[in-house]
C-alpha cells in the first residue's frame, strides 16, 4: 500500500520536505496540531506542557511497549492559527540535537487540507541518520491516525 505521507530528502541538503493531503477541513487538521487532548490520541504520547503561542514551548512524553520513557520538547517560534507553526523540536537522550520545523497548513477544498513540513537539521549526515531509522514508516502511521481520529470529530 501506497504511503500517503511524502517525504522529499534531495541528496546532499540537510533538510527534508514532507507532505499530506487530508480529508479533514483545515480547521480540524490545524487543530489536531494544537489541542492537547487530540495530540495524545494521534500521537500516543502525553502532553505535559504546549503553549500554543510565540515564545511558547511544549514538552511530550512517550512510553515504548517495555516502559521506557521519552521525551521531547522545543519552542513555538511562530504561532498562526490554520496558517503556520514555526518550532524546534528536540528529542531528548538521543545523538540527533536539535532541528527546526515549519508546518504550513493549507485549504484544498471546504473536506480537505495539506500539511506540508520543511525540516531543517544541522547537518546532512544528521538527515541521513534519521532517514535510516523507521522515519517515514512511523510519520505516515501517526498521520493515518490522526486523520482516522480526527474523522471521528467531523
Amino acid at each position: 500500500m501506497e504511503r500517503k505521507t511524502k517525504i522529499n530528502a534531495e541528496d546532499g541538503k540537510q533538510e527534508l520536505v514532507i507532505t499530506r493531503e487530508f480529508d479533514l477541513p483545515l480547521e480540524l487538521l490545524f487543530k489536531a496540531y494544537v489541542e492537547s487532548d487530540i495530540i495524545e490520541q494521534w500521537m500516543g504520547t502525553r502532553v505535559l506542557k504546549l503553549e500554543n503561542k510565540r515564545h511558547g514551548s511544549y514538552q511530550f512524553e512517550t512510553t515504548d511497549p517495555q516502559g521506557n520513557k521519552y521525551g521531547f520538547n522545543g519552542v513555538i517560534h511562530e504561532f498562526s492559527p490554520n496558517r503556520k507553526i514555526t518550532r524546534t523540536f528536540e528529542m531528548e537522550n538521543t545523538p540527533f540535537g536539535v532541528q527546526l520545523e515549519f508546518l504550513e497548513f493549507e485549504k484544498l477544498t471546504g473536506d480537505t487540507s495539506k500539511l506540508t513540513m520543511h525540516v531543517v537539521y544541522r547537518s546532512v549526515a544528521l538527515r541521513d541518520q534519521i532517514l535510516q531509522l523507521p522515519f517515514a514508516q512511523g510519520i505516515n502511521m501517526a498521520h493515518n491516525r490522526l486523520q482516522d481520529m480526527a474523522t471521528k470529530l467531523k
